[in-house]
Parts: C-alpha cells; structure tokens; sequence
C-alpha cells in the first residue's frame, strides 16, 4: 500500500459541474462495481461529517476516499482523518486534490482482506495516525461504497477496533435491516448483530438525485453508536477459541439460512452442529421457547440465549 498526505483546508465543494470536470481532466469515471457514487447534495456532504460530532480527540476512518471533498470536510474538525481508497485512479487524484495536510493519511488498496475480516494494514495506519495525532477516540465516518458497505460495518463492530461511532452511506434497504425489530420482513442476522453490539439509528433517507451517478435504489445515512453494556453480554459468548461476537455472527449466519424453517427446524439444520430433533426439543424448553415460532419473531436477548445454548 501507498500512503500520502492532505491538505490544510477545506477541498473544493463537490457540485455536478465540478465532478464532470475533475473527472474529464482526470480521465476517469465512477465504476458501479466498485459501488462508486458521489454526493453532489453539499448540505448531505456536510449532514454526512457532523453526524459523526467531530472533534480533535477523533481519529476518523474513512473508507471510499472518492475526490477527497468529505476527507477535506473531516479534517478541519477531527484530529486526523485516515482514508482508503482501492482505485488506483481515484487514489492518484486524491491526493493531487488533498495536497499536503499532516493530518491526513491516504492508503491505497483495499479496506477489506477478506469479506469477514479488515485489512490489517489499513487498520494499522489507522492506530498509528490516532498515535500521531495524539487521539484517544476512533471513529468510522464514510460515504461508503457500497459494494463494502455492510462488511466494513459488521467486521469494526465484531472484530474491532470498534468505533465509538459509525456514520456511513448505505443503500436505504440495507439501511432498513439494520433497523429492524422482531416481526419485520427485514428482521434477520444483521440487525440482530448490529443492535446486539450497537444502538442503530437512520440519520436521513437520501434519494438517488443527490449522487452522481445517482444510484438505482434511495440510500441512507446510518448512524451507529458503540454500546459497551450491550457488547458486555455478547462477550459473555465467548469460548476457549471463539470471541463472542464472532461466536454469535456465526450462529445467526448459520440460524438464518434456514429462515423459512420454524425455529426447531432451523435449530436442527444448522450445519456443523449435528443436533438432534430431541436435543432441540430439550434445549428450547429448557428457555422455554416453543419450537414452532419463527426465528425472526425472537428479541435480541432471547437470540444470545439460543446461541449460547445451540451456538
């Protein structure tokens, strides 16, 4: 990876004109495979950087660095500001755009190692701006793309470091199956895991209108909070191999598989757990959960107490 430096003031505001210029000049254009869209609301750009309540004890990561407008926004306010971008393009004309700020670290190449993990060089360059600059808070604040939008979330809130808090674009279904409670259509292993670890709010919905190129689906801007009373009883999970937050992701990755199953029939299909129509019945009642309710109709609390049991 290559790092560089950014500059000490605002970057240009980021208008369709402007876009269609830079991008011109620059011989480059926004890839749909990499979840590339660019706000060009600038009210939405800054809703965006103070949702995450800034300050110079923050230490930011943004991943999806774009043209720099909103790492540029950040830096004023946060104590340093550490940006991944993976295209090489956009990456060289970041920094052209961003110049020289020491507050700034720009790292190209990919925020992901993998689909369930971090790249820990990115997360290392992070820790070592937050110990340059002095910051003794981390936060994720992104217009992320949103090809990695869910994992990057999920993989800082399981596996860490955690923020204290996570401002991020995501598409506006995503958005909803953060959010959603026990009965919803949308209720499955993503808000479980988010609400289980976190305190989740929709900041704005944000219709397609406001990027370039606009997005065929509305989008949101998603606010995540650290709870660390929450994250106490996920901990509790934990065995002599497997962190509890991780412990629990792949219990409900497993348990959701088989969402058109009743409870029990999830139970017992889970792979890799071999358990047995009657140690499902025994174990649910036990906590007193009948076997033929559905997974989706369980609370948060109740879904620690399967994974204990049957995770």
């Amino acid at each position: 990876m290559n790092t560089g430096t950014n500059i000490e003031g605002p970057s240009p505001r980021q208008t369709l004109g402007f876009l269609i210029k830079l991008f011109q000049r620059h011989g480059l254009g926004a890839k749909s495979k990499l979840g590339q869209n660019f706000l060009i609301d600038l009210n939405l750009l800054d809703l965006v950087a103070r949702s995450g309540e800034l300050t110079p004890e923050d230490a930011v990561l943004e991943v999806g660095t774009g043209t720099g407008s909103l790492t540029g926004r950040m830096a004023f306010d946060a104590g340093c500001v550490t940006s991944a971008e993976i295209d090489p393009g956009f990456a060289r004309m970041a920094r052209e755009m961003l110049g020289s700020n020491p507050k700034v670290r720009l790292v190209e190449g990919d925020a992901l190692q993998s689909k369930n993990t971090m790249n820990p060089e990115l997360i290392a360059a992070w820790k070592e701006n937050a110990a340059k600059h002095g910051c003794t808070r981390l936060k994720l604040v992104a217009n992320l793309p949103y090809a990695v939008a869910v994992p990057v979330m999920t993989n800082l809130l399981i596996d860490g470091p955690v923020p204290e808090r996570m401002v991020g674009m995501v598409q506006w279904e995503i958005a909803e199956r953060m959010v959603a409670t026990p009965g919803h259509k949308e209720y499955a292993s993503l808000a479980i895991i988010c609400q289980a670890l976190g305190d989740v709010t929709i900041v704005r919905r944000i219709p397609p209108r406001s990027f370039f190129p606009p997005p065929k689906v509305d989008s949101a801007i998603v606010q995540v909070d650290a709870n660390p009373a929450k994250r106490a009883l996920v901990d509790k999970l934990a065995t002599s191999t497997t962190a509890g937050p991780r412990r629990l992701r792949d219990f409900l990755r497993d348990l959701y598989c088989h969402r058109r199953k009743n409870l029990r029939g999830g139970l017992v299909a889970m792979q890799g757990r071999d358990l047995t129509k009657k140690q499902v019945d025994e174990g649910l009642a036990k906590l007193g959960i009948p076997g033929e309710v559905r997974a989706e109709a369980l609370d948060v609390a109740t879904h620690l107490r399967l994974c204990e049991l049957f995770g």
